[in-house]
């Protein structure tokens, strides 16, 4: 596979855009969860499917809980929302 160059700049908030042609090649599509990883000062990306076991932080709790309510049946959704709602209302 042949390397691929592209520069971007980095806003105030740390954040960056990549490109879409590099989006596309890793098949990284909008709520998909990436890992990051810092080895030696390089930072990498990669696309993970689910959050490595024992991750319990509230970064990869999250990410857990957006993939799978992507996969989650109707009724489900609809369960896990009126729990949370019931949860918020009651002040716990």
């Amino acid at each position: 596979m042949k390397e691929q160059k592209n520069y971007r700049l980095m806003d105030p908030k740390g954040r960056i855009l990549i490109p879409k042609e590099f989006r596309e090649a890793a098949s990284l599509e909008c709520g998909g969860i990436v890992r990051l990883i810092l080895t030696n000062g390089c930072i990498m990306i990669k696309r993970v499917e689910l959050i490595e076991v024992g991750d319990q932080s509230a970064d990869a709790v999250e990410a857990y809980v957006r993939a799978a309510i992507k996969i989650m049946p109707d009724t489900v959704r609809l369960s896990l929302i009126q729990d949370l709602s019931t949860l918020i209302n009651s002040g716990d």
